[in-house]
């Protein structure tokens, strides 16, 4: 049975997002995989890595319960917007705080190389945008997909990761939003 952790990374509780997860969680519940969610809204912590990586903060309760369903999970769905490019603040937050070197990964003693502690598991980051995918690939060059994707996920050992975006959302009509909904669940069904 596939074990799936999927990321909420939408700090609105009310947004398309979170239809966007019970789709996929539906189809990958009917295609017999367990599912766990972490909601980064829910989380009780500090997003501020306040002494860089100089001091080591120590994790608070919920995100060590979230690292445990991390651990826990062949693959890792991140649901997210992009806002200005990039990621949620709450969300970039939550990965500065809990990738951290002997979790995530390990630099090597006196090496430019590092131990991917992740590999093992696959990803997908499915995304939504006020703008078309390809619009934003061919113009901003996907700056959030790059920094989840390559700067964290791949770094950390995480391959393959796959990315569906979703958009545009803003002047989207209810007809779309269903279509896009049926689209996730065929994605979840197919455990991807």
């Amino acid at each position: 049975m596939k074990k799936i952790a999927i990321i909420n990374g939408h700090p609105n509780k009310e947004s398309f997002n979170v239809g966007v997860i019970e789709a996929y969680k539906q189809g990958a519940r009917q295609a017999g995989a367990e599912v766990k969610e972490i909601v980064i809204a829910d989380l009780n912590f500090n997003p501020n890595l306040q002494f860089g990586y100089q001091k080591r903060m120590e994790l608070e309760p919920d995100l060590i319960k979230a690292w445990e369903i991390i651990q826990w999970a062949d693959h890792l769905v991140w649901v997210h917007p992009v806002w200005w490019g990039g990621l949620p603040a709450i969300t970039k937050g939550f990965i500065d705080r809990l990738f951290l070197s002997g979790m995530a990964y390990k630099y090597r003693e006196n090496s430019v190389w590092w131990d991917k502690l992740l590999k093992g598991k696959t990803g997908h980051i499915i995304t939504t945008l006020d703008q078309p995918g390809w619009y934003y690939r061919l113009m901003y060059g996907r700056p959030s997909v790059n920094q989840l994707k390559k700067s964290t996920l791949e770094f950390c050992g995480v391959k393959p990761v796959k990315v569906t975006y979703i958009g545009i959302i803003r002047n989207s009509k209810e007809e779309q939003r269903i279509q896009w909904l049926q689209k996730i669940k065929k994605l979840g069904e197919k455990l991807k």
